[in-house]
């Protein structure tokens, strides 16, 4: 191709980038906005956490089951990195909720436990936060399509079904976002004004905390101070400035006219954007951001149009990314003109992916983002990007034991 039609210039980043605050803003503001901005009802302790809590992971493709032990604020995890699981089927169209369960369930018989203990749940899935620590499944995202778990809580029965198979029973639960995961785990680095929780992976998303009175939809009888965490759920932002390349991609999803900013993003359509631009080229069905990157990597064995147009994607990819990180730091910034030291925790295969022959996705990420908060007037805020080993883990433990 001659003309990059992903190319995005600096002054329509600035627009997105802006476009992203307001809508922000407007969902703190009411219920079913674009952009949700759902509050969690978990206040996170990042001081004198000790105990030891199970926690689960279940992301976009893979689950993880580990337990996370607490002693003096620092956190150990067994085994190392979870046990790990590969939960695609749960993709299949007539997927049921009890199915789910059995898969969830049979790797929690690898823990040895000898004690009653809490869930930590870290839902990757737009649910709406409860008082009590659990979430209602608002709806799928990443093709996952069971439909009688929608509009229903998460926790609870699966910590039924659990405690009915259990010898040794689990005390309770708490259900969060892999984002809101993230964002606690960034408070075991203290000495930041502001934090961040970023995925860029399967999906994406993000997560911050946000000053109580800000959060105006919040009910009079919702008697909550300070600062609260937010799960954006930032994928279903819808962009300015998007191809007839992504309108092609997003007429082929179950989803259409949803997740516009995730389908321009993730690593789950990075693969369906390269293949909708070449539409009479044929190439192998599953065809993700993994393999975006590998012709990146190796174009020699690569047709040359491939190669550029894999650029093109993966760049433009990394771009949207820090316009939505410079908007949600425009706002944080606008609620506290002291905010000086940005703590981001950063998650997710495809930020942290590499590029062989140009720089890599968290480099082209934070470079665009420091262009893009100079020009705003916000040079002298420090994003700090902070790669945690199992930040989900230990961020689903502190909820679980807060």
């Amino acid at each position: 191709m001659e003309r990059n039609i992903f190319k995005l210039e600096q002054e329509q980043l600035k627009e997105i980038a802006l476009t992203l605050q307001k809508k922000v803003e407007e969902g703190l503001a009411k219920d079913n906005a674009e952009i949700q901005c759902l509050p969690t009802f978990i206040t996170p302790r990042s001081k004198g956490i000790n105990g030891k809590a199970l926690v689960l992971d279940l992301g976009g493709t893979n689950y993880r089951v580990a337990t996370v032990n607490f002693a003096d604020d620092k956190a150990t995890i067994h085994p190392d990195n979870g046990w790990k699981k590969d939960l695609s089927v749960m993709k299949t169209p007539g997927f049921t909720r009890e199915e789910l369960f059995k898969e969830l369930a049979d790797p929690i018989g690898e823990i040895k436990r000898d004690e009653e203990m809490p869930i930590g749940y870290c839902f990757s899935y737009a649910a709406e936060s409860l008082p009590d620590g659990d979430a209602r499944l608002l709806h799928w995202t990443k093709g996952v399509e069971i439909k009688d778990m929608i509009g229903e809580p998460v926790g609870k029965p699966l910590l039924d079904y659990l405690n009915e198979r259990n010898d040794i029973k689990f005390t309770g639960i708490k259900v969060l976002n892999d984002t809101v995961a993230s964002l606690f785990a960034g408070l075991t680095n203290s000495g930041y004004d502001a934090y961040i929780g970023l995925i860029v992976g399967t999906g994406t998303n993000m997560a911050t905390f946000i000053p109580a009175e800000k959060i105006t939809k919040l009910p009079p009888s919702c008697q909550v101070q300070g600062l609260i965490p937010v799960n954006l759920e930032s994928g279903d932002f819808n962009p300015p400035f998007l191809t007839t390349v992504d309108d092609t991609v997003d007429a082929c999803t179950n989803t259409r006219g949803y997740q516009r900013f995730e389908k321009a993003v993730s690593g789950m359509y990075l693969g369906d954007i390269l293949k909708a631009t070449f539409p009479l080229d044929e190439f192998e069905e599953k065809f993700d951001a993994q393999k975006l990157t590998t012709i990146m990597n190796y174009p020699d064995i690569h047709k040359e149009k491939y190669v550029q147009v894999a650029h093109w994607i993966y760049n433009r990819s990394a771009q949207l990314v820090a316009a939505s990180l410079a908007g949600l730091i425009r706002l944080l910034v606008s609620y506290n003109k002291e905010t000086k030291k940005i703590c981001l925790v950063a998650e997710g295969s495809l930020f942290w992916s590499q590029n062989r022959n140009d720089k890599d996705y968290n480099i082209l990420v934070m470079e665009k983002l420091q262009e893009l908060l100079d020009e705003f007037g916000l040079g002298d805020v420090e994003v700090h990007i902070n790669k945690m080993n199992n930040a989900n883990l230990i961020g689903t433990g502190i909820a679980a034991l807060s």
